[in-house]
This record gives structure tokens, sequence and C-alpha cells, in this order.
């Protein structure tokens, strides 16, 4: 986030508190705002004249013209980082300075409302290497956090119940994270990276156990579980401080931080369904408050029978080290 933009001193600290705030922790700000490091745990970048330095280097540019658009590209495979204001939301800019880095040096992209943020993040399918919030009000910079939080649209298929059976006892992890999800949103998870179910979160009561919004009781150590930039992790590798995706039934989808993993022992069964001629399973905790969620809710593991639609998200490919690989592979 620009925290350096006013030219009072107070003016800039009240900034990075608001950012704060928001979740921010990176910013930056002027050379001699070396003490706002005390404010809380923050990272500070230092802008000289247009020059970054600190954590990160780099440039600050600022494209309103053909030629400073020129000056910009030329800084492409010099600088480790540019950080990019347009002044007037131009995209075209940004698509060149993206094709001309070519993976050398990161695009930033200078944003002021969500609708920009959610716009950098798709530019040329790749979108900018991040986003830093310049912007005035409180309330905007919240705004754009939460968009910059919200990851794209996530495609979720209704298929058949073709078998639900009990198994051995078995190490289940529950994740906790540090946000609260509603009735049906929850994450994606599977024996297969090719069909991961979408698991509800304990976000409704069933009589006997509270619920816990902020949890989903995930399955089994081996499963599959989808992560940020569309990539897949085992739940057994997955600790607090890591980042996950919540899904809604309509593949809405968001970033959480994990609080907490706990692993235990419990009674399992395996849940397959059936979709083009193929069959796919997950490993789930058998307890009545472990939920698949269903094209119009949820339903229990327990209450799970043949013929019920529940959603899922099916890709083809591979995984190789958790990023998705053009192969042939079956996972039985």
């Amino acid at each position: 986030m620009r925290a350096d933009v006013p030219d009072d001193a107070d003016e800039r600290k009240k900034m990075l508190i608001s950012g704060l705030e928001s979740g921010i922790d990176t910013f930056i700000v002027r050379p001699g705002d070396e003490g706002f490091s005390s404010l809380g745990k923050v990272r500070l970048i230092f802008n000289g004249g247009g020059i970054l330095s600190g954590d990160i280097s780099g440039r600050i540019v600022r494209i309103t013209s053909p030629e400073e658009q020129t000056e910009a590209m030329g800084l492409c495979g010099k600088e480790g980082t540019i950080v990019v204001s347009t002044g007037n939301w131009s995209v075209i800019p940004y698509e060149n300075l993206i094709a001309a880095s070519a993976g050398r040096t990161k695009v930033m992209a200078c944003v002021s409302s969500s609708a920009d943020a959610e716009l950098c993040r798709n530019i040329l399918e790749k979108g900018t290497d991040g986003i830093v919030v310049e912007a005035d009000d409180p309330d905007d910079i919240k705004n754009i956090i939460e968009n910059a939080k919200t990851a794209p649209g996530i495609d979720l298929t209704a298929v058949k119940v073709i078998g639900i059976k009990n198994i051995q006892t078995g190490d289940r992890i529950c994740i906790d994270t540090c946000s609260a999800m509603v009735p049906g949103e929850g994450m994606l998870i599977g024996s297969q990276s090719s069909c991961l179910f979408l698991v509800q979160s304990e976000s409704e009561d069933n009589g006997y156990v509270a619920a816990r919004p902020f949890r989903v009781n995930a399955g089994a150590v081996h499963a599959y579980i989808m992560v940020p930039e569309g990539k897949t992790r085992y739940l057994s590798e997955l600790h607090a401080g890591d980042d996950v995706l919540i899904i809604s039934r309509e593949g809405v989808s968001k970033t959480a931080s994990i609080g907490r993993c706990k692993a235990e022992v419990r009674p399992m069964l395996m849940v397959t369904v059936s979709h083009g001629g193929s069959e796919y399973t997950t490993i789930l905790q058998n307890a009545e408050t472990v939920k698949l969620v269903t094209p119009g809710g949820s339903v229990s593991v327990s209450e799970l029978k043949k013929g019920d639609e529940v959603m899922v998200h099916l890709t083809s490919g591979g995984r190789h080290f958790g990023m998705a690989v053009e192969e042939k592979i079956k996972e039985n």
C-alpha cells in the first residue's frame, strides 16, 4: 500500500494505520518514516524520488502518455519490481508491461477501487504480479483488500452418488480457519485431483453440537485440497498460517488463513460418485456434522444415499507438486 503520498507525516501515519487494520502488512513510505515500523509488524519500502529501497528494490513509474509507457517498458528486465500508476485507469499499459517483462520484472498495479483490483488480476489472463492500494478513504482501503482476497470463480458440477462405504478408522484432518463461513461454503477436497468434493463448513447447528463456522472437517490425511493459484496440497501438509480457498455453492472463492489443523483418529467412510463414465471418491469422517454441499443445500454423510447429488470440481490432467500438468493419469 502507498502511505507515502501525503506531505504531512501524521496523515501518512493515519494511512498506514488504516491499511494495517485492513490486513495490509507491506507499505511504501518516505525516507525518514522508519519510525512507522513501531506501529505493528510491517514491511517498509522507501520511495526516494521514485526509486524503491528496503525490502523491495525497483521503481515507481507513472504512465499518462505513450512516451512514459516507452520509458517504463525500458525498465523491464532491468528492475526487480515496477510499481505502476496510470492515473485515469488504463489497461493497455499494463498489458504491454506484462508482455515486455516476460517474468523478469514484477509488475505491480496501483489501484484505487475494488473494480480496478478485479480487473488487474485478469489482464492477459496472467494478471499483474500484485496490487498496490492507492486510496485516501479507510472504507475504500477495506473494500479493495476484500476484493483482492476474492479469487477467480470455480466451476462446480452436480454429480450422483453411487456408493457410501464404511472403512477402517484413519487419521482425519480438521481445518480451523481465521474466517467465518456460512452454509453452502466450504473447501474442495478429494482422493483424486480430477474430482474435488465441496465439503461444507460446520456452519449449521444440529441440536447436539454448536455451529463452528470457522471449521471444515476435511477428510483423510492423503486427500488433496485446492489452495490459491489453482494449486492443490495434501491435507497432511497443512499448517497454521497457510492459505486455503473457501468456495461457495455458486463457485465464488476467497482466500482464508488457517488458524489450526487437527489430526485425529476417527471412523471413516468412502463416498463414490460417477460422472461421464468415470468414478471418483473421497474419504471423510463418519459423523453427522460432516456435510457435502448439494445443488440446493447440504447433506450429512450420515444421511447420504445412492442417487443423491453433490457438488464437485472436475478437471483433466494430473498434478506435479500441486501444480496442474497436462498428462494422462488415472488415480483409483
